[in-house]
């Protein structure tokens, strides 16, 4: 098997009430984040991107803050993967977890990945730790959000890494069937382990912070705290800017029942029977939104036949989900204890 082959299962995953151009018929920046993704992620056409496409500021944006992060940012490779991970498995996603799965492969670790991939938690507890993290960054208040397991420096890294993945879960969720690989073979262990391996070289490889920098549109004002002076800061914005533009195609009354109902989110999965959820025919696009940002993976056919009519298109879908996806990201974040935990952070994820 060769290593093109291995990776190109990753782009054909089934897309979801969208379809995106081809890869090949990109230009421009769109061209240029492809161009990134293969020699960075090692992974030329991933569908977490793809599915952005129709929207270059936002498919640049969720690049650039995944590639300053997890990929060149401070800290362990593993670790920001077993956060990842943690983040995946909360918001229930399981194409991601599967995907965090192989890539703890690509590191070498790959009894770690096993037991991931067999449901078990970590045998090092500053690994398990790791995972419970990320899991905890789903509920504003829980436990296990403070001590951090890393170093402060790292923060900007490791929480860059989180929130990236809860946006992504999202989109994904929304947007991607569950299947990571064609025939869902990602449950074969010796397949989890090649694909792995095809990736290793570049997974491992040290990257420049930044080079994503270039690909954002504009100045999308400054960064978060917890990011200041790291290039995760302008990526962060830049995301932020990029998702929240979608609230322009709700009305205001829309977006303020889509913003409070996501305030007073406490981070559980939504009940079958959601009295907070509007009817398709009332308000669709609320109801889009908020599903985005609180149960992605119950949007059905039916719920974006309620809204995308003409004149909105894949481009206007892609928009809606996001702005859903990020109101849910700019809770959490908001929620994150960082100043009362930074100074009783500890890194040991390695060893």
């Amino acid at each position: 098997m060769t290593t093109a082959f291995l990776t190109a299962p990753f782009t054909t995953a089934p897309f979801r009430h969208t379809e995106p151009l081809p890869p090949r018929s990109a230009t421009g920046r769109t061209a240029e984040v492809y161009r990134q993704l293969a020699e960075d992620f090692g992974i030329e056409s991933a569908s977490t991107f793809v599915v952005l496409s129709s929207s270059p500021d936002l498919m640049a944006a969720a690049w650039a803050l995944m590639r300053e992060s997890l990929l060149a940012g401070e800290g362990s490779r593993t670790g920001k993967e077993l956060a990842a991970f943690g983040v995946s498995r909360a918001n229930k996603c399981p194409f991601c977890v599967d995907a965090h799965t192989l890539l703890l492969h690509a590191t070498g670790d790959h009894a770690l990945a096993e037991r991931l991939a067999r449901g078990k938690a970590p045998e090092k507890e500053v690994q398990a730790r790791m995972v419970a993290w990320g899991e905890a960054t789903r509920v504003p208040g829980s436990p296990d959000l403070t001590p951090l397991p890393f170093f402060a420096r790292h923060t900007a890294a490791y929480v860059g890494t989180a929130l990236s993945f809860h946006f992504i879960n999202r989109i994904v969720s929304a947007l991607l069937t569950e299947n990571l690989l064609p025939g869902n073979v990602q449950r074969f262990r010796s397949v989890r382990s090649l694909v792995g391996r095809s990736v290793a070289r570049t997974v491992r490889r040290r990257l420049v912070p930044g080079t994503s920098l270039a690909l954002l549109d504009g100045d999308a004002g400054p960064g978060p705290a917890w990011a200041a002076g790291t290039t995760v800061g302008p990526a962060y914005a830049a995301l932020r800017a990029a998702a929240m533009a979608g609230s322009s195609l709700l009305t205001e009354a829309d977006q303020n029942l889509v913003r409070d109902t996501v305030a007073v989110w406490d981070g559980t999965h939504q009940p079958v029977v959601w009295d907070a959820l509007p009817g398709r025919a009332d308000r669709p696009g609320a109801r889009l939104a908020l599903l985005a940002a609180l149960a992605p993976y119950r949007i059905t056919d039916e719920d974006v036949a309620a809204w995308k009519k003409p004149p909105y298109t894949d481009h206007c879908l892609v928009g809606l989900i996001a702005y859903g996806a990020f109101t849910a990201v700019d809770r959490i974040e908001r929620a994150l204890p960082l100043q009362a935990a930074v100074g009783d952070s500890v890194d040991r994820v390695t060893q």
